[in-house]
């Protein structure tokens, strides 16, 4: 006698809904502000920063098309063990980790200048600034990255979440000394300059790493019987470039691209949150407090404190997320303001925006400028903000019930 062993069916996400049609009022609003702000760019700084606007619009497209998501991967991950979004950060970061290791051994943009890597200190600010972030994104509904291209999508709960993130930054940047010291960190560390591997060794050591995890993370998601990811609308055929939703392969590969692009262009990585510290403290300068007087704004950065918003690097790539979210949202018929906010839920984009500002300013970064861009120029500081946030992560999840807000379930048909 003999029996046949039979396994569960595996469960696939729904099909994809159809797209809706074109919203012409925010598209034509969306297309006059993309070209004002890189001739606004052009007129303020030159062609350098007309070319950034221009990767800012680029980002936001690619961020919006393949709704490219840090918080929610890491939440599906952490609920449910659905590891879709994590090796899509995988391939990203070994795609960015090629990318940018010609560029740093070369040390030359297209501009000239010198080309630095985003490595920075790790210390006690790192673990408590990528802690709060991971906490703070799982209440506010985004990461930086995720924010930004939600507001220009039409998110009004974002809005809210952007506002308290950019008070949280100025709130960091005050306290910025006190968490910065020599006494509670530990310094810098370039895997591939401070090791003696060189850069072509620390690749080598980075793709096998991230290959390790990759393989982990496949062998993770066969244990679990994880729901599948949603899948937003989206168009067929050659109409998907346009007004579609992305395969999320693609929009790793071209996040790695851009941000290796930008590297070139302005001769460091991309990042976001600077911008937000910055437009904060330029606010309260307007309203008469001596922000320039912290320590904070002190050698380098005062030039940025005292000149117009649009000579600010990462204002611009900013600025362009947002309205090339706007372009691209509007094109797929997807730009939608929602009008009532429950409470609890306001007060967790509150919340959340506070703690991933303030958390940003003490780990020099958010998941783009230190976790993303850190990893990718070889920096332990990237490695560690990633493991840190995943445990805030887990805290956030925690919490996020309290809120109202809810967490992906193994018995959900998507999550």
């Amino acid at each position: 006698m003999s029996t046949t062993a039979t396994s569960a069916p595996e469960r696939t996400a729904p099909p994809e809904e159809p797209q809706g049609k074109p919203q012409w009022v925010p598209l034509t609003v969306g297309v006059i502000a993309a070209v004002a702000l890189i001739a606004a760019a052009a007129a303020v700084v030159g062609v350098k920063s007309a070319v950034l606007a221009a990767l800012g619009l680029a980002l936001g497209l690619t961020l919006f098309h393949s709704r490219f998501g840090f918080t929610s991967a890491w939440r599906q991950l952490v609920s449910v063990g659905q590891t879709e979004g994590i090796r899509a950060h995988l391939l990203m970061l070994g795609a960015a980790s090629i990318l940018f290791a010609p560029i740093l051994a070369g040390g030359v943009s297209f501009f000239g200048g010198e080309v630095e890597g985003n490595v920075s200190p790790v210390g006690l600010g790192l673990v408590v600034g990528a802690l709060l972030f991971g906490i703070g994104m799982q209440l506010g509904g985004a990461c930086a990255s995720g924010t930004l291209f939600a507001v220009g999508g039409g998110n009004s709960l974002l809005v809210v979440t952007l506002f308290f993130f950019i008070c949280g930054s100025v709130l960091g940047a005050l306290h910025f000394p006190l968490w910065t010291s020599d006494s509670i960190t530990l310094g810098s560390f370039s895997l591939a300059e401070d090791t003696g591997l060189g850069y072509f060794g620390a690749l080598i050591v980075q793709l096998a790493v991230l290959g390790a995890i990759g393989f982990a993370a496949t062998r993770w998601a066969r244990r679990h019987d994880a729901p599948p990811a949603g899948r937003p609308p989206t168009s067929r055929g050659l109409w998907r470039v346009l007004r579609g939703s992305w395969p999320l392969w693609v929009g790793a590969i071209l996040l790695a691209a851009l941000n290796a692009v930008v590297l070139l262009t302005r001769g460091s990585p991309w990042g976001i949150t600077s911008a937000f510290v910055l437009w904060g403290s330029k606010a309260l300068q307007a309203v008469g407090v001596d922000v320039a007087s912290w320590p904070y704004w002190q050698g380098e950065r005062a030039a940025s404190l005292a000149g117009p918003l649009l000579a600010d690097s990462t204002s611009v790539l900013d600025f362009g997320i947002m309205v090339g979210a706007l372009v691209a949202s509007a094109a797929s018929g997807a730009f939608v303001l929602v009008k009532r906010l429950p409470a609890k839920v306001v007060l967790a984009a509150v919340i959340g925006g506070l703690l991933m500002g303030y958390g940003a300013r003490l780990a020099y970064g958010c998941n783009i400028g230190a976790y993303f861009s850190g990893i990718a120029s070889f920096s332990l500081h990237g490695w560690v903000w990633g493991l840190l946030a995943l445990a805030g992560t887990w805290i956030g999840l925690k919490l996020r019930p309290l809120f109202g807000l809810g967490v992906p379930k193994p018995t959900d048909s998507v999550c």
